[in-house]
């Protein structure tokens, strides 16, 4: 859709400069016009007198002689209103080309006003999706049960919480979208036990006990929430199990019969995980799998070409998927607009990044990431195609966490709408967004958008 509505703009600037051409056609006209008046040769005037009449009564002139002799009396007088409308024509050609040229941007990378510039305001809520977005295949096509009017009406109820976060700066943690998403699920799935791999500062262990005051919860963090209090906001919750600093024991490598046990959960449906620990996830739905555990979300869920581990957008990135799969062609459509986005939007990847030697497109330029990028795999084609065929035997449900609202309202320059779902506050909706309370909060908070997913699994064949 990008590619079509850059062409259209282009195209009407090129009928622009044409038409602001159209002043030297006078001058051409004129030419004519002098031109028929030379004398006539001898082979014309005999031709005349051997036809026997005379064509200039007889025969209708010309309209461009007309126009021409008209032009040629009245030229002197007109000619300055017509110096200024060639002017203006060139002043609202060099407007058109600012506002809707990709290569006369002369306004800072990120700013939101160069985006809504380039894309205009319709154009950023069609942008959602347009280099498709990969949605992973579960085994009987089920769905999550909540809407987007559910998702409306929870997010008008979370602002006024998430204002009284004991955190407020959450930097290298989840902002506000990823922040309200699990707030979201872990309240509409009613869990009887929560899990968490991954605390950091303890904002997360907080936003699950908004949602749930009365839950469990299990936090698995190699360093413990309270040694961050040291420099300063952290939360450490009462009703908490810790699993942290010299108590720290990796997810795979819990006992959680003998825990769950402990905490009378004989219904691991009940149970929901959540994963911030940038591991790879496919090594981790596995895990969970093992353990019996069934219900999941994933906080960063990176797209292909991003990222410190493999995810699955990144797993389900496949070319028999609507939305995916890559070309590494340099010529492309695909690299064009990769390489136009890339000026508007933090996260992009152009075709350079995204591809690596071979083109290997997949995962991270061919690697499968793993523990905070410290540990990478080369993988073939193949393995990868397995591994999506593998998670699709296993998937109940998957569902990616919308952005909360379009970026035209919350200016955020990070991730790219193109590989996004549509927002739940859509651009353009300035009131709502306002009567919701998201203008109160700082535009910071909107920058850690990464796919945030759910999903529900079982083993295979059932």
């Amino acid at each position: 859709m990008e590619r079509v509505g850059m062409m259209n703009n282009t195209s009407n600037g090129q009928s622009l400069w044409h038409s602001s051409q159209s002043p030297k056609t006078p001058t051409t006209m004129l030419d004519r016009a002098l031109s028929s008046r030379r004398p006539h040769s001898d082979a014309d005037l005999s031709d005349s007198v051997e036809s026997g009449t005379d064509e200039s009564k007889t025969k209708r002139p010309h309209i461009y002689l007309l126009a021409s002799n008209f032009v040629s009396r009245i030229g002197h007088q007109w000619l300055p209103c017509l110096i200024i409308a060639l002017l203006f024509l060139v002043l609202l050609f060099l407007t058109s080309l600012a506002f809707h040229s990709s290569s006369f941007v002369c306004i800072s990378r990120f700013d939101p006003a160069a985006r809504i510039g380039f894309f205009g305001l319709d154009g950023l809520e069609s942008d959602f999706g347009a280099l498709g977005v990969p949605w992973c295949r579960s085994k009987h096509g089920k769905e999550v049960e909540w809407t987007s009017k559910d998702l409306l009406k929870a997010l008008e109820e979370f602002v006024p919480i998430y204002e009284t976060r004991p955190i407020k700066n959450n930097m290298h943690g989840m902002g506000f979208d990823h922040s309200f998403g699990l707030w979201f699920m872990a309240r509409w799935l009613k869990p009887e036990l929560m899990i968490e791999s991954g605390a950091f500062k303890g904002h997360s262990t907080w936003v699950m006990r908004q949602a749930m005051p009365d839950t469990p919860i299990i936090s698995l963090t190699p360093r413990h929430p309270e040694k961050y209090l040291k420099k300063g906001p952290a939360y450490v919750d009462g009703n908490c199990t810790y699993f942290a600093g010299k108590g720290f024991v990796d997810f795979g490598s819990v006992d959680w019969k003998n825990v769950l046990r402990k905490h009378g959960i004989k219904d691991l449906n009940s149970v929901l995980v959540f994963f911030d620990d940038h591991q790879n996830e496919l090594k981790r739905i596995k895990q969970a799998l093992k353990a019996g555990f069934q219900h999941l979300i994933f906080e960063d869920n990176y797209d292909t070409g991003t990222g410190d581990h493999y995810s699955l957008r990144q797993i389900c990135d496949q070319s028999y998927i609507k939305g995916g799969g890559h070309s590494c062609f340099k010529d492309s459509d695909e690299a064009r607009i990769r390489s136009n986005r890339k000026k508007f939007w933090e996260k992009a990847v152009d075709t350079e990044e995204l591809c690596g030697p071979g083109e290997t497109w997949w995962g991270v330029r061919g690697e499968m990431r793993d523990d905070f990028n410290h540990t990478n795999t080369q993988i073939s084609y193949n393995q990868h195609f397995q591994n999506s065929r593998y998670v699709e035997s296993i998937l109940d449900v998957y569902w990616e966490l919308p952005p909360v609202a379009g970026p035209s309202l919350t200016h955020q320059s990070r991730y790219d709408p193109a590989r996004s779902t549509p927002p739940i506050v859509a651009d353009g909706r300035r009131r709502l967004f306002q009567r919701i309370g998201l203008g109160r909060l700082d535009k910071s908070v909107f920058n850690g958008y990464t796919q945030m997913v759910y999903l529900q699994i079982s083993k295979p064949g059932s």
